[in-house]
């Protein structure tokens, strides 16, 4: 497989440094891609930068994920307007921890193949350089109005940040110039990945090859477009926030549901970069869509294989079973299998009523008092009464005979939740506290 190609037709090159489709046509090359270890977990805008790192690694090249245990101790300028928050060394190491777990369910880091992937933490060739021989050594090789030249820089220094540019994150530039110097050392690393908001960071550090080594040096740069929805709103933000990998974070259902959900348009481009699938299976899949866009084939394809790749074949499974408790036949036992936190994402829009324990102990409350009474599930007795006549309440989706039927601790879920159902759509769930 060739690379460039392979990004070329997925849509996944913004721009690329001449040289870099004769430099990879040679042989196998190594390259890279930062990752700025600011939160435990990556979310899915780190994924295009993941992805590119393992279309590169099926290609049969090296693929070396950095994570910025260094830098990422100052911040990256580019795209912000204002400095973050510093992390400190314990907090950043856990992290490191956690993204390199996540990381391997894209990269195969464990093979004896000459290819097989390394993780690369610039922290541990940056924590005894002092900040002296790196003035002299690194800071002399690159001029200031070369670094004021940037966009990122630029743009803080001409007002979009109230408080103007640390030096701290000035320096940003140089420090990850100096991570290409070292990799391209040490690594024989010779081609950097990244985001398009990248290309200045990226190509100060092939700047730094050439102005160090020598300008038979040649270091190369490779983007990817930064991705964004058909609306051109920020792609990966839901009103909750961010989408993330770590399954505590967002879980696996609300995962699922985050790209089942995409539009027609950015289904087309998402299933591109964001799945292993082959030119042919995904144009097949685009023309199928095409023909009937109401069955959803390429949303159901996408998320399918994006869960599955970021968690587990069970986990889509479970998804898709939680899924058709909302939406469509499902049993007591599929409710039962759910975790409290799919639970409770399944059932976040409906209404939520509170009632207290002890309701529930001993021989229980009738199935109609908890339901009309101490919550509003039902607004009367009667109307309840009638609709369970004509088999139209459920509890826990299994329906409800006998109104006057007892609840007790043993009908909840998860030992807190009862779910009501009022005809096929019209969920309440109840929290016994």
């Amino acid at each position: 497989m060739n690379f460039v190609e392979e990004l070329r037709w997925r849509g996944m090159i913004h721009t690329m440094m001449p040289g870099t489709e004769e430099l990879l046509s040679s042989g196998m090359q190594t390259a890279y891609v930062g990752i700025d270890p600011t939160a435990d977990s990556l979310h899915i805008g780190h994924l295009c930068g993941v992805m590119m790192l393992r279309h590169f690694q099926r290609c049969g090249h090296k693929p070396l994920a950095l994570v910025g245990g260094a830098t990422g101790m100052i911040g990256d300028p580019s795209g912000k307007s204002q400095e973050r928050n510093l992390l400190n060394e314990e907090t950043l190491q856990h992290n490191v921890a956690c993204i390199k777990e996540q990381l391997a369910r894209f990269l195969d880091f464990d093979s004896d193949a000459p290819n097989a992937a390394e993780l690369v933490n610039n922290f541990d060739w940056m924590k005894n350089y002092s900040f002296l021989d790196f003035a002299r050594e690194i800071g002399k090789c690159i001029t200031v109005n070369y670094m004021m030249a940037k966009d990122s820089v630029k743009r803080r220094l001409n007002g979009e940040a109230q408080d103007g540019m640390s030096f701290t994150e000035f320096t940003y530039q140089l420090l990850q110039g100096y991570d290409f110097l070292h990799l391209y050392q040490e690594k024989n690393c010779k081609l950097q990945m990244g985001g398009s908001d990248q290309w200045g960071n990226i190509t100060t550090g092939t700047e730094l090859i050439r102005r160090k080594l020598g300008a038979e040096n040649e270091a190369f740069a490779l983007t990817c477009p930064l991705i964004t929805k058909a609306d051109g709103k920020k792609f990966g933000k839901t009103e909750k926030g961010n989408i993330w990998l770590d399954r505590n974070r967002t879980s696996p259902y609300t995962f699922y549901q985050f790209w089942l959900n995409v539009g027609d348009e950015d289904a087309e481009r998402y299933i591109r970069i964001f799945t292993s699938l082959d030119k042919e299976s995904i144009d097949a899949l685009i023309e199928e869509h095409r023909q009937d866009p109401g069955r959803r084939v390429l949303q159901k394809r996408l998320a399918e294989e994006v869960t599955i790749m970021v968690h587990s074949r069970e986990d889509y499974e479970l998804a898709l079973e939680a899924t058709n408790i909302l939406f469509g036949k499902a049993t007591k036992e599929s409710l039962v299998k759910l975790d409290e936190q799919t639970l409770l994402d399944v059932f976040s829009g409906v209404p939520q009523f509170e009632v207290s324990r002890e309701l529930l102990q001993g021989e229980g409350v009738k199935a109609i008092d908890l339901l009309a009474e101490h919550s509003k599930c039902f607004a009367s007795k009667g109307e309840m009464r009638k609709l369970t006549q004509g088999g139209g309440v459920s509890i826990n989706k299994e329906k409800l005979q006998d109104p006057n039927q007892p609840i007790t601790e043993a009908d909840l879920l998860d030992g807190k939740y009862i779910l009501a159902q009022q005809g096929k759509k019209k969920y309440f769930l109840i929290i016994v506290k």
